[in-house]
Parts: C-alpha cells; sequence; structure tokens
C-alpha cells in the first residue's frame, strides 16, 4: 500500500506495553468461494461463502473466523448437504462448532449465508488509512450526478472480514474464487483470472472470477463499475488499466509503462511475474494512496490525469512501481505480522526508486531515495523500531519507519553487500518463502547464505533498534605529516555501527577508502601530498545519517563540479542557497541552473533569493533564457514563477506567451506572473480561459483572477470545518489567500486560523504538522517583509515560536 502523497504529520505514538505476537495459527485457510449480490439501496452485500480449512498442527473441534458486523443467516458444514452447526457470534468474530474433531491431514469446508453491513460497522482507521470498513458502495443510487457508481473493496490491515468471513491474519494463505453479480452495464475486477459472465434475466450479470494461486485475506478484492478497459500485455499474460471512460484515450500514457516495469522486477528478481495477470483500477473516493491487491491493484482517483496535466510527468508513475513490486513482496512472500509490515512496504518503497534508476537513470533513483530519507528524517520517529513488536494499534506500523526508513535501509544494505549479492539474495528470499509469509529474520537467512557474512549486527541495530546517527564530521589537513584526517562524532545517545566510503579528491582523480564508525569519536587519516581539494565522506550517499560538516564554498563547488552523484550537487546547492551573497555560492548556484538533471536546476530556481541584489542580477538573464527555451515543463514554470518575482514590465509578451502553454503548472504561473506587472491584462485572460477546462495552477490562477475570492467566507468555512481530511484539504486555499492579501484585518484572521488549527490537531500528529504550518508562515512572512506589508510581516513573527537556537 502507499498512503496518501502528501501526509500531514506522522508523528511517533506512544508504545504500547502489550508485546503483538504474530497470531496463532489454529486452522489454516485452503479456499474460499464467495457468491455475493449488491444491494445498491441499501449498500450492503448478500453473501454466500464456502470456506474451506484444515487444522494446522493440532487436532482441533472448533473454528473461529472473523466476521464484522455482519448479520448471519445459517453456518453449515458441507458433506453432501449443508449440516447446520452450532455457534456463536459477537458482531466481531463467529465461533463455529465443528461436527466433529478433525486432524491437520483432513480438510472440512464450512458454508455460510449472511449479510454484510458496511456502512453500519464502526471502527477507525489510521494516519495511512483513513477508514476500515472494507466494502465501499460510491454513489450507489446515483444522487449525486457529478459522481461515477462504483464499489470497491479495501482490505488491509484486517477488514476483507467486514465482507466476507474469513480468518483475516496475514500469515493465512488461500486460493480463491469469486462470484459477484451486478447491473449488466458495470464491468467487474477481482484476483485472478475472469473465468465466465453470465447474463442474467433480471438485466444482471454474474462474473466468475478464479485465484489458483494462495494469497492473503487482507489482499482480497471487488470492484465494480462503468469503467473502460484498456488492455496491454507482458509476454503472454494481461495487463489491462480500469478508468473512468473519459480517461480511456490517456490511460496508456498513465500506465502504459507497467509492462516494463513487470520485465525490470522479473529481471531483478530473478522471478517472472507470477499470477495469471495484473490489472490496475481507479476507485473514486478510495480510503489511501493505491493498494495491491494480487492482480489487481486499487489506486485513488488522482491516479487519472488528463494530457496536460501528463506534460509536466505522470505523478502517479512511482506509485504504479511502488505497487507493481508488491506483487513479489508482499503478495507472493507476505509479512507473516503487521509487526514485519516493513517486509512489504520497504520494498514497494525500494522498487519505486529501481524503477527510476535502471529506466530513466541514477540520478532519477537517486533523488526519488532522498526524498524518502528526507521525509522519514522530518517525521520524528526515532523512537520507533522498524520491526516493531510493540504498537498501540496495527494501522500504526504504517508509517515513515516502515516505508521510507525500510527502504533507506534495503539501499544501504545493497551497497554494503554490492548489486550482484543483493538481488541474489532477493531471489532466494522469494524462492525460499514463495506463497508463504516471513518475517525479517528470513530475510537476513537469505543474505547470510548469499554472502557468507553474519549480519546479525546490521539487523540488530536497523531492524530491531530505533533512530539513525547523527553526526558532526570535521576535516582537516595536516601540512607536516602530509595526511588528511576525517574525525567523525556521533552525537545520538547509542552508538552506530557504519561501513562508509570516503574519497579523498587530488586534483580530479579520488581516491575511495571503505572505513567503519564504530565508536563515538573515530578518526581516519590518509596520506595526501597536499591538501585535498575535497575530502567526501559517504560518497555513493547511502548513509541513513543526519550530517554537520565543516566544508567550505569552494569545497562544495569542487563538489558540484566533480563528485556528480545527485546528492553531492543537491548538498553543493542547499549549501550555497544559505550564502547568496558569497561569489563562491554564486558559482554555484549559477552552474546549477544549467544541471543536466531537470528536477535540481528547478530545486536551484526555487532557492534563489532575489532580494540578494548580487543573485537576481546574476541570474536574470538564465531565468529569462529558461522561461523561454526550456523544454522541462516543471523547470519552465519554475523559471516563469521566479521570473515573475521581479515585477518587470519587459516580461509581459512572453508572459502572455506562456499563458497558452499546453501545461497548467506553467501556464498558471504565467497568468499568475503577468498579474503582478498587468492586472487587468490578467483578469482578461483569466476570463477568456475560464471558459475551458483547467485544472492544478492554471484552475487556481483562474478562480483567483476571473471570480475573485470572498476572503470572509472561505475563512468562515475553514473555521466551521470539522478537524479531518476536509479541513485539511483547504489549508492551501487558506495559505493563498495569505500571500495574496494585502488586508491586514483578513490577513490576521488568517493566521488566527492557521494557529488554531495547530492546536486543534490531535496530539499524536501535532509536532510535524506545527512544524510545517509554520515553517510556511515562516516564508510568507519574509515575503510580506520584503513587500513593505511590515504590520503583516510583524504579525506573523508575533505569532510564531523563535527557531531553535534562537
Amino acid at each position: 500500500m502507499i498512503t496518501g502523497l502528501i501526509t500531514l504529520a506522522q508523528a511517533p505514538a506512544g508504545v504500547a506495553k502489550e508485546y503483538r505476537s504474530t497470531a496463532e495459527k489454529i486452522n489454516d485457510l485452503v479456499h474460499t468461494k464467495l457468491d455475493a449480490k449488491f444491494d445498491y439501496t441499501k449498500s450492503q452485500l448478500n453473501g454466500k461463502v464456502w470456506i474451506t480449512l484444515k487444522p494446522h498442527f493440532y487436532p482441533t473441534d472448533s473454528v473461529l473466523l472473523d466476521a464484522k458486523g455482519m448479520d448471519i443467516h445459517q453456518v453449515a458444514v458441507v458433506k453432501g448437504k449443508n449440516t447446520p452447526l452450532k455457534y456463536n457470534y459477537d458482531g466481531l468474530f463467529l465461533d463455529i462448532t465443528l461436527d466433529k474433531t478433525y486432524r491437520n491431514n483432513e480438510q472440512y469446508t464450512i458454508y455460510i449465508d449472511y449479510t454484510a453491513k458496511p456502512n453500519e460497522f464502526k471502527t477507525k482507521g489510521s494516519a495511512a488509512i483513513t477508514d476500515a470498513k472494507g466494502l465501499y458502495f460510491i454513489n450507489p443510487t446515483g444522487e449525486d450526478p457529478n459522481k461515477p457508481t462504483q464499489i470497491w473493496t479495501q482490505g488491509e490491515t484486517e477488514a476483507t472480514s467486514v465482507w466476507i468471513p474469513t480468518i483475516d491474519k496475514p500469515n493465512q494463505k488461500t486460493t480463491d474464487e469469486i462470484l459477484m453479480t451486478v447491473p449488466a452495464k458495470y464491468v467487474t475486477l477481482s484476483n485472478g483470472k475472469l473465468v465466465s459472465q453470465k447474463t442474467n434475466s433480471d438485466g444482471t450479470r454474474t462474473d466468475y472470477w478464479k485465484m489458483d494461486l494462495p494469497h492473503s485475506p487482507y489482499l482480497f478484492f471487488m470492484g465494480v463499475g462503468d469503467y473502460a478497459v484498456v488492455k496491454d500485455k507482458y509476454k503472454d499474460k494481461e495487463v489491462s488499466y480500469y478508468v473512468e471512460k473519459e480517461y480511456a484515450p490517456v490511460a496508456r500514457k498513465i500506465f502504459g509503462k507497467t509492462p516494463e516495469m513487470i520485465a525490470l522486477y522479473s529481471k531483478l528478481t530473478g522471478v517472472d511475474y507470477p499470477w495469471v495477470k495484473y490489472s490496475q483500477i481507479v476507485g473514486r473516493d478510495y480510503v489511501s494512496g493505491a493498494m495491491e491487491n494480487t492482480t489487481a491493484t486499487l489506486h485513488g482517483e488522482s491516479a487519472q490525469q488528463d494530457a496536460r496535466e501528463l506534460t509536466d510527468g505522470n505523478r502517479w508513475e512511482e506509485v504504479i512501481a511502488h505497487e507493481l513490486f508488491h506483487q513479489w513482496f508482499g503478495d507472493y512472500v507476505t509479512t507473516e505480522s503487521w509487526s514485519n509490515i516493513t517486509l512489504n512496504e520497504s520494498f514497494a518503497t525500494l522498487g519505486s526508486q529501481l524503477w527510476n534508476e535502471f529506466h530513466y537513470g541514477k540520478d532519477f533513483g537517486d533523488e526519488e531515495r532522498y526524498n524518502s530519507t528526507q521525509g522519514y528524517i522530518h517525521s520524528r520517529s526515532e523512537s520507533k523500531d522498524l520491526v516493531r513488536f510493540n504498537y498501540n494499534d496495527k494501522e500504526d506500523v504504517f508509517d515513515a519507519v516502515s516505508y521510507n526508513k525500510g527502504g533507506a535501509i534495503l539501499q544501504m544494505l545493497r551497497s554494503f553487500v554490492g548489486d550482484s549479492a543483493f538481488f541474489k539474495a532477493l531471489n532466494l528470499y522469494l524462492t525460499t518463502n514463495k506463497f508463504k509469509s516471513a518475517e525479517a529474520q528470513q530475510l537476513r537467512l537469505a543474505f547470510e547464505e548469499v554472502t557468507g557474512k553474519d549480519l546479525n549486527w546490521f539487523w540488530n541495530q536497523w531492524y530491531y533498534g530505533s533512530g539513525h546517527p547523527k553526526l558532526n564530521i570535521t576535516y582537516s589537513y595536516d601540512n607536516n605529516a602530509r595526511q588528511a584526517r576525517v574525525i567523525v562524532q556521533q552525537t545520538t545517545d547509542n552508538t552506530f555501527t557504519l561501513p562508509v566510503k570516503i574519497d579523498v579528491w587530488n586534483g580530479n582523480t579520488p581516491t575511495t577508502y571503505n572505513v567503519w564508525v564504530k565508536n563515538k569519536v573515530d578518526t581516519f587519516t590518509f596520506a595526501s601530498p597536499s591538501r585535498p581539494n575535497l575530502i567526501n565522506f559517504d560518497s555513493d550517499k547511502k548513509l541513513l545519517a543526519e550530517k554537520t560538516e565543516n566544508k567550505t564554498l569552494d569545497e562544495y563547488l569542487f563538489q558540484y563540479k566533480n563528485a556528480r552523484n545527485y546528492v553531492d550537487r543537491r548538498e553543493a546547492i542547499e549549501a550555497a542557497a544559505k550564502k547568496q551573497a558569497e561569489t563562491t555560492a554564486a558559482e554555484i548556484l549559477m552552474a546549477a541552473l544549467k544541471d543536466k538533471y531537470a528536477p535540481l536546476r528547478a530545486y536551484t530556481i526555487n532557492v534563489l533569493d532575489i532580494s540578494t541584489a548580487q543573485t537576481k542580477n546574476a541570474v536574470e538573464p538564465l531565468l529569462f533564457q529558461l522561461a523561454q527555451k526550456e523544454t522541462d515543463r516543471p523547470v519552465k514554470a519554475a523559471a516563469i514563477f521566479k521570473l515573475g518575482s521581479y515585477k518587470m514590465a519587459k516580461y509581459s509578451t512572453l508572459f502572455k506567451s506562456a499563458i497558452n502553454d499546453s501545461s497548467y503548472t506553467v501556464s498558471g504561473n504565467a497568468l499568475e506572473a503577468l498579474s503582478r506587472i498587468d492586472s487587468a491584462a490578467a483578469s482578461a485572460e483569466a476570463k477568456r480561459l475560464s471558459a475551458t477546462a483547467s485544472k492544478g495552477k492554471l484552475n487556481n490562477m483562474i478562480k483567483k483572477l476571473a471570480n475573485p475570492v470572498d476572503a470572509n467566507k472561505l475563512l468562515s468555512d475553514f473555521e466551521a470545518t470539522p478537524m479531518g481530511q476536509k479541513k485539511f484539504n483547504m489549508i492551501n486555499d487558506v495559505f493563498e489567500l495569505l500571500v495574496n492579501t494585502t488586508a491586514n484585518d483578513i490577513f490576521k484572521r488568517g493566521v488566527d486560523d492557521i494557529m488554531q488549527l495547530q492546536k486543534d490537531i490531535p496530539e499524536a500528529f501535532r509536532d510535524q504538522a506545527t512544524e510545517q504550518l509554520n515553517n510556511a508562515l515562516r516564508e510568507i512572512q519574509k515575503d510580506k517583509a520584503a513587500a513593505g506589508l511590515k504590520e503583516q510581516a510583524d504579525y506573523v513573527e508575533s505569532k510564531l515560536p523563535k527557531p531553535k537556537g534562537f
């Protein structure tokens, strides 16, 4: 699963005292057959299910099934005919007394006639999965003319048992058959292969889906709706994309790289795609980002982008890659418990990084890895173990530790053992545990068998420990001894063992040294005939750590020009951005505006401080050139936005031309830039464009200029909206109002609303959310000060806490 692309906060909750053990296996699921009929008016499922089980090891005369919020009409054992069985049902668990004691070489089949009532079952979700009722009827009676009628399911973590009785644990595996009776105008999707379709006399159709390979109940899936099905293939296997019909023309632009992804993952793991088909479906009002149901991934509606949105790049491609890699890591081999969820999610996080690296190039993979790692570092999750046997709720483990940190740890392991051993170990792990569940120790054993190394130290530190190193790194040179020196101080309470590469640059050639950081303070010396141009600690930039280094701007300039790794260059740009008045910093930034990698060009544009006269004058010609001729749309959009900050009428023609660009972002930024120098012309353009469809930044600017925001109504609506995702979705509108308003009373009210929001956010999520919101307010404060709006700038200053160190 992947969570929402924008997470407000993932601050750590308290650690539970209770040990969360792997679910005991008394009975094993063998096969599940469901006959499902949907009641759209009641949003209910009328089901008949046949569940074949067997005792795991010890004889048993009972079976306990998860069955949440159902009406149970009949329970029977199937032996030629249905023989009723005694049972107790408390609304959560169905405790069935069997007709005899069964041994583990005996299978038995239970028949249950029931009604699932998901809208009546009350439970809670999590930061990752905002609701957990399992079965979702979207606009079931068609009351909303702007929304399609759909049905979809969401099983993870244990919500499949809201719509089908089962043993709802990840260490269970079962084959299955699902029959869905739906209005004939709709298509269906489920796990496995569509075996047959039967047209019924009442205007319905029954589709029969069969899954011949075992998988876990949380990966069961049903999808129903008025979709276009765009078909593709990988080798002889069907690959298909279920999208709303208006997106059929661009379905391949969104999902069309899937066959190439399957081929890459098959090659890297040495395990060819193991399932009979792979389908992807888009669901409205989805409660998360996407979900890796076996052979049938469900995506949130944000996956659907029109052709103009896609000119900026497919924002959903990493999600597509993430969910696909789950078909190996999560579906083929499944975490045995939620404590070990990183076995699923760290690999899916790695998977999208591998796709970017091998398909687009090393910079692409490195950027995604860097951003993911920063997401963990900023989540304030140092207190959480990666494999967590103590948690308050199973939903708590779906966080930046299991995903981001887990992915970073796999990249460190890859760097340590080398690519050949890394992928061979993944193959051994997958083939040894195929169609089974596993825990982190089984991954360790696979790596140890391949490499011949004892890796307990790595697993104990990274999988069963918490936090990450924070390092103070000091570089120096001893002229008399002709030695370069690196002193590494660990500032955290716990001391980490870290294999690290250090590059010592004399001239344009580096010498690489492999060292081990093991102590609170380690000193490394290297022979060097003269002071090195650069000493680059962690030269492959795979270490999960926070670093403080005493490099000079001259060293960062050398690093930018020579080290060439994405993170090396980004570090240099970040260092320069903090000292833009200095000549060397300007040289770094000027070079970075021409960087070979477009996202670094865009990043550099965004960090330019044009309130610094030296920067403003130096970069203007380059910004103009990028705004005119850049082919990468996000870079062009950034250049136009920054050039708009100059507020120069001479760029009016450029902005007017760019308003007609194919990219919504370029067009929207151009419209905003024009509004800063010619508000009448910008309003006229906005009114002209309001007659056509628009999204994203362009849509926001059209609304703002053609239909000015009623500031008081916007703030009143925000204040009246209860805490929840809807209120979070409104935050950007409030911030945009703060950026643009010159009315002091409106500005102060909006700031007060943001400060009140911070107080209202639940305590478990408050710290990171407060940091993000305050950082945004600080940026607004700087802009207001630069614009001479002193009263507004001072008001923000009066509300914000002083930054650390003041």
